[in-house]
């Protein structure tokens, strides 16, 4: 398994491509924009083709990243589409975030060729695709995961199988309902802290020792605390996110009712200008709101 395509080579795609090539993979890069894609053969190496149908030309595995359904349906349908450039047997191993729908749907449509078809969204944003330290949930057969799995590998710290062709998605659906939840109350601890005139340091340094912890604590409080919100995964997205997670709710009879609240708070980020500032930015609009109470 050594021909390999990666389609996308947005924030996430650029590097998980550029790992897979120096662990000696022979990568066949196609982006939207040739540039992009022209610039990371110059820096890793590989190759790169016109369109995701010549990109999947004998290739074992071809991997995807773009934006959401629709840009997944773009990159594998019709005839420029990788779909139909894949030889039997090949595997397609979709890291978007999308529905599980799309990833049934496609399934579906590649199994007629002989293909077999995974999702496979990831955890760990821009800084985790960049250190090859993502979390990867996936979804589909358990010997297609098997052999793709030492190809993930060399992306991610963590790599999980969570059941059948929809599972990753599913997965990452309850990872950002639980993100979500977290900023917002963390948010709101840090902004208690200082308006009781604590030292917010100070308390997430006990705090964070107990049953309190979280990654969003230890890695994202001191920039909460500066006002900066330029070290990871864009409001934009998370809402694009959250979209598909409360479709899913309906369909599936769950209610969200703090998920569907914090995704109205980033549609308040939003408004205020800060639909490309990280996810933790859920403080901003704490702090804008605390400014109009004055």
């Amino acid at each position: 398994m050594k021909q390999i395509a990666f389609l996308g080579l947005g924030v996430m795609g650029y590097p998980m491509a550029g790992h897979l090539q120096k662990a000696g993979y022979q990568v066949t890069v196609y982006n939207r924009t040739q540039e992009k894609a022209e610039r990371w053969v110059d820096e890793f190496g590989g190759r790169f083709a016109s369109t995701p149908q010549q990109a999947a030309l004998n290739a074992d595995v071809v991997l995807a990243c773009v934006g959401n359904d629709d840009d997944l349906r773009s990159v594998t349908l019709g005839d420029a589409g990788a779909f139909s450039g894949m030889k039997s047997g090949a595997l397609f191993v979709d890291h978007t975030t999308a529905s599980a729908e799309v990833a049934r749907e496609l399934s579906l449509v590649l199994e007629r060729t002989g293909g077999v078809f995974l999702d496979a969204p990831v955890s760990g944003g821009q800084q985790g695709a960049e250190n090859a330290a993502l979390t990867i949930m996936v979804g589909g057969p358990e010997s297609a995961y098997n052999s793709v799995r030492p190809v993930l590998d060399v992306m991610a710290k963590a790599v999980n199988l969570m059941g059948p062709v929809g599972s990753g998605q599913l997965c990452k659906m309850v990872n950002q309902i639980c993100i979500g939840g977290l900023l917002q109350g963390l948010s709101e601890g840090l902004m208690f802290a200082r308006n009781s005139g604590l030292d917010p340091e100070k308390v997430i340094d006990v705090i964070s020792q107990g049953a309190a912890q979280s990654w969003q604590m230890e890695n994202r409080h001191k920039t909460m605390l500066q006002g900066e919100y330029n070290h990871g995964f864009a409001v934009d997205w998370m809402r694009k996110d959250l979209s598909i997670v409360l479709d899913e709710a309906q369909r599936n009879g769950t209610s969200l009712p703090v998920t569907a609240l914090v995704d109205q708070f980033y549609a308040d980020v939003q408004v205020m200008g800060g639909g490309r500032w990280d996810t933790s930015s859920l403080m901003a609009r704490l702090e804008a709101l605390a400014q109009l109470s004055r």
